[in-house]
């Protein structure tokens, strides 16, 4: 059953790696699937197509300048049309030889999806010298995010990085606010966030308005992006979040 989407590939494997111990998440950092295991010292990297590609094989290469732990994953299709389909083993060699892991998914119509690695990443002849500040960045993106919102291979979707999940953590007391507004200083003690000044003036998604000196509210955009993003903001740490609103509120009035 071939797959209309790369972005089907991507529950699969995400089972496939959590079964392993990972928490995964998806499209961190331009990446479709990274996972965090607590014994690696390096992140897990996935990249996914449909098919086998040299797109694909550029994407992987760029990736080893992140982690020594990197995959390719595509579809394996049953029909036994196409030469691709025909040259797993040149395929597997070839990625053997760049230090890469080779993945293929195969789709049933009644089964759950088949995972099987082809090849496991490698020291390559010459190891890829590591970017430790992208690798860096590409973890604390990953640590930031409070759940896996994005479904990776998505290529059009917008996404929901730790950004914006900051920025979802300070619109929500502003929507429970009167309305002569909040201080920055104030959303900074609420929510814990200490550039929550800065995401106000920046104001990167049109979310935030300022009222007066020092002064914020929320605007009709931010109200409706906190209706989209219920399912970012139904977290633990967001209901630990309301009350503390509630404690501020239940302070301001007394």
């Amino acid at each position: 059953m071939a797959i209309q989407h790369e972005t089907e590939l991507y529950e699969p494997l995400k089972h496939f790696f959590e079964e392993q111990g990972y928490v995964i998440k998806g499209e961190v950092r331009h990446c479709d699937l990274v996972g965090i295991q607590e014994e690696h010292t390096e992140p897990l990297i996935v990249e996914m197509k449909k098919t086998f590609n040299l797109s694909l094989l550029l994407q992987g290469m760029e990736r080893l300048k992140m982690s020594s732990n990197v995959y390719l994953a595509v579809e394996r299709s049953r029909a036994k049309r196409g030469a691709v389909n025909q040259r797993w083993g040149e395929l597997s060699a070839l990625c053997r030889r760049l230090g890469l892991g080779l993945i293929t998914i195969t789709f049933y119509k009644t089964k759950r999806p088949f995972v099987e690695i082809l090849t496991l990443p490698t020291d390559t002849l010459k190891p890829q010298p590591k970017n430790k500040r992208r690798q860096s960045r590409l973890v604390n993106e990953f640590r930031e995010r409070s759940g896996d919102y994005n479904i990776g291979g998505s290529n059009r979707a917008k996404l929901v990085t730790a950004y914006k999940e900051k920025a979802l953590r300070i619109a929500l007391p502003l929507h429970h606010a009167e309305s002569s507004g909040v201080s920055p200083a104030s959303l900074r003690n609420i929510t814990g966030i200490g550039n929550a000044s800065s995401i106000l003036q920046h104001n990167y998604y049109g979310w935030f308005e300022r009222v007066s000196r020092g002064r914020y509210i929320l605007t009709p955009v931010g109200v409706a992006a906190i209706e989209q993003h219920r399912n970012v903001l139904e977290t633990s740490s967001s209901l630990q979040l309301l009350a503390t609103i509630e404690e501020y509120q239940t302070g301001q009035s007394d």
